[in-house]
Parts: structure tokens; sequence; C-alpha cells
């Protein structure tokens, strides 16, 4: 019988199907009683999943990381797809399919493994060639590095992940090349492939993506450096500079200290990186949302938060929707309101929500030029 996935349920289906547990929450209902929220997922995609009863009892019958067989009813909440679980058994490993849980790259993993090998071949500096042979011939490094995902839950989750991401960056670069002068190519390639390396040991990936101890408790641009400290201390003669200027761009290669950077750009090369890094994680991460949820509101995707805005799909088919596209915290905000009560004009400088999402807008910019105008100002 064909597995119903994720991305094929419908409003109104009803589902009984295998999914694997991503994460499992318990909270209280405005009533008092206790709920149970399920994020299931299989290769496809993700989906909430709740249990209004008993939830204390159904919680204590898995947990996180395993299979259910559930069933449920299947309706749209807030633009959002979810289910409503009537039951639910935990089912053993070796009667599922892994391969139908976790996401993959759509690309063959074979493919990229031989654009990576070219793009080494290129390089003129025998170090940077020397120090990238180092990682891409050793094959215990090579099992981790053309199968881990390049997040969590921003962009690229999915095995292969990681190297579809550096490829593509190095793409970017070679692209860029002919409209400046001057630039260090083989540097900025390096960068490219080498700047998200410590993700192999960042990342878990077995079943759900998720953090490795040292992932939480170092991150992987410490581990990256990490890691190539160690391979370029065994390459006798490596010149100090060229290992230090590789180092700092993967040290700044997220660009601002607010976003996880312990350095920012400081040379042209670590700027590009920084910047074409930020430009091929947000395009993947846009069309993974697009993908997923473009048809939930004609030509419309649902809200993005971490973007705080919607996406319109084109070519979509344009239907009205049942309620015109809100930002959720207006919706927060009216839901506030005491019944029959017209909301007035908020005003200045007394709505706290409002700033909040202000700010959150003006986070989605990696703009390097927002504190020198202030500055100036």
């Amino acid at each position: 019988m064909r597995k119903l996935y994720v991305k094929d349920i419908k409003d109104r289906d009803h589902v009984s199907e295998v999914f694997l547990v991503k994460e499992k929450i318990t909270a209280m209902a405005k009533n008092g009683k206790p709920y149970l929220t399920i994020r299931l997922m299989d290769k496809s995609g993700e989906v909430d999943a709740k249990v209004w009863d008993n939830a204390d009892e159904v919680s204590a019958m898995f947990e996180r990381n395993d299979f259910l067989a559930i069933t449920a009813k299947a309706s749209v909440y807030l633009g959002k797809m979810q289910l409503v679980v009537s039951s639910l058994k935990r089912m053993p490993e070796e009667e599922v399919n892994l391969a139908e849980f976790l996401p993959q790259t759509d690309r063959e993993i074979g493919e990229m493994e031989e654009r990576l090998g070219s793009l080494v071949a290129t390089l003129e500096n025998r170090w940077l060639r020397q120090l990238l042979e180092s990682f891409f011939s050793d094959s215990g490094f090579m099992a981790k590095y053309r199968m881990a995902p390049a997040a969590k839950g921003m962009h690229h989750v999915y095995l292969g992940g990681l190297l579809e991401h550096s490829l593509a960056v190095a793409a970017l670069v070679d692209a860029m090349m002919p409209l400046y002068e001057g630039l260090d190519r083989d540097l900025l390639i390096a960068g490219a492939l080498l700047h998200d390396v410590g993700k192999v040991r960042e990342m878990s990936y077995c079943r759900s993506f998720d953090y490795t101890d040292e992932g939480k408790l170092i991150g992987h641009i410490t581990i990256g450096v990490e890691m190539i400290h160690e391979r370029i201390a065994a390459i006798p003669g490596f010149p100090q500079e060229v290992g230090m200027l590789l180092k700092h761009m993967i040290l700044s290669h997220h660009g601002q200290y607010e976003y996880g950077s312990p350095k920012r750009p400081k040379t042209v090369e670590a700027t590009i990186l920084s910047y074409l890094d930020d430009l091929d994680s947000k395009i993947n991460g846009i069309r993974t949302h697009v993908r997923k949820d473009g048809e939930l509101q004609g030509s419309w995707t649902s809200y993005h938060r971490l973007y705080d805005r919607y996406y319109y799909v084109n070519g979509g088919e344009v239907r009205c929707p049942a309620a015109p596209l809100r930002d959720p915290g207006e919706d927060a905000e009216a839901m506030a309101a005491p019944a029959g009560e017209q909301k007035s004009e908020p005003k200045s400088g007394s709505a706290p929500q409002e700033a909040q999402r202000e700010q959150q807008r003006k986070s989605f910019h990696n703009n390097p030029f927002e504190k020198l105008k202030g500055s100036l100002q």
C-alpha cells in the first residue's frame, strides 16, 4: 500500500499512517486541561498533530525520534495543516522503511562528489588544494560531509544538504569572479567548501535532524576552525597567513555578532563569502517554504515567521481566501480585545508588539552599512 506523505495530506482527510516524531510538547489549554502537540515528519515535510484527551497518558507511550502509527483527521487551522489524533501506537524500527522518513537532496550525491573533486583540482594555490584534498580524500569524513544536512530548520534541511549548499556557494563565487578584479578565487572556493564543515559534528541525522552535545556547546563555526587547524598542522610548511585568512572567513561567515559570528568580515573575500552564504541559504529557505505551503492560500504561501512575510507563488491558482492575509501579530491583538469592542488605532510609542515585529523585520537584513550610517548622524 502506498504511503501517504505529509505533503499529500489534504483538508478533511482521514489519515492512517506511520510518521517519525520530531518533537512533542505538553501544554495547557485555556480551560486548564493539558493537551499534547506532536511534530510529525517524513521525507516530504512536517505537520503538527494534536492530542486533546488524556495528554499525559498518551505522552508516556512514546518518545521523540520514535515511529508512530496514527489515526487522525486533517484540518487547516490558521493557514497551517494539522492533524487531530484519535489513536496512536509506537512502531518498532524494524517494521518501517527508514528511507521514507528523512528528506534528501534532489541532486545525485555521486554527481555532486564529482563536481567537488573537479573544483578542488582547479585550485592554483597548492597549499589550499592540499588542505582540501586532506578533507575530501578522507573516507570517514566524506561519509558525513556527503550526507549531512546544512541546518536543522532554516535551509537545506535534508540529507546531502551540506554538500549541495557548499557547492552552490562555490558556484556563486565563480559566477561573480568576472565582475571584480583582484579577488583570491582559491581562498573563496576553499571558504565556500569549508565554511560549514563543522556541521558534520554539530548535526545528528540518524533519524530526525538535531544538534549533538558538541554542537550545542561549541557550535559549527568553532568546530570548523578546530578541524581546519588540525588539518593545517599536519601539512608541513603550510603558510601561516593563508591559514589565518581562511580561518577568519570561517569565523566571520555569519556576518554579524548577532547572527553568531565570533568575528565580523574584515577582508574582501570574507565579506563576499558571508553574503553568498546568506544568499544561497535564504533562496533555499524561501523555495522550501513555497514548495511546502504555496497552495494553502491560493497564490500566497502561509506566513513565514523567520522572514516576517507571505510569499507570492507565480502561476498559482488565484482563489479568494476565506479571510484577508493579516500579520499574525494583528490577529493576536484582535483576539485579546473584548468581544464587540472596536480596536482603536495604537498611539505612538504604545505598541510593544509592533515595535518587536519591526525589530524582527530589520534583523532580516544583513547590512554592514547600518551601523556606519548611525555613527555618522
